[in-house]
């Protein structure tokens, strides 16, 4: 029997992890909202999820995370999450002093079940003063 998860995903039929939020949790805007650098590495913009994680796979290399943990950190977290992750410290760079360990401590988190990018996006979001509209 099919899964609808994998039917709309278009993965490779790689399952959800058990503990992996369902992809698109948060909507796209938002994220690009609490994470806003990342649109500057887009060759023609991200207008979609796809475009997301297109840029956060390349965004990937600039912050010297390895192809490995970032494989390890979409595998465990899902490749939605994994990508708001990777924005997330684009936008903390200069605050993260080894994206790839701060990444592979995430993925380990996330494996045991520690770990939701929901408070890791809202810090973010009250980063850029963007909380007005998360209010009420």
């Amino acid at each position: 029997e099919f899964e609808p998860a994998l039917e709309k995903s278009g993965a490779a039929a790689e399952p959800l992890t058990r503990n992996a939020e369902p992809p698109k949790t948060y909507p796209l805007g938002l994220v690009l909202k609490a994470c806003p650098e990342i649109a500057d590495y887009a060759v023609e913009g991200i207008g979609n999820w796809r475009d997301f994680m297109i840029t956060a796979a390349q965004v990937r290399g600039y912050l010297g995370v390895s192809p490995s943990a970032y494989e390890d950190a979409c595998h465990v977290m899902g490749q939605e999450i994994a990508a708001v992750v990777i924005a997330c410290i684009l936008q903390r760079a200069q605050h993260i002093d080894s994206a790839g360990g701060y990444l592979r401590v995430l993925t380990e988190k996330a494996r045991a079940g520690e770990f939701s990018v929901g408070p890791m996006l809202m810090a973010a979001l009250r980063a850029n003063g963007a909380t007005a509209k998360m209010t009420g």
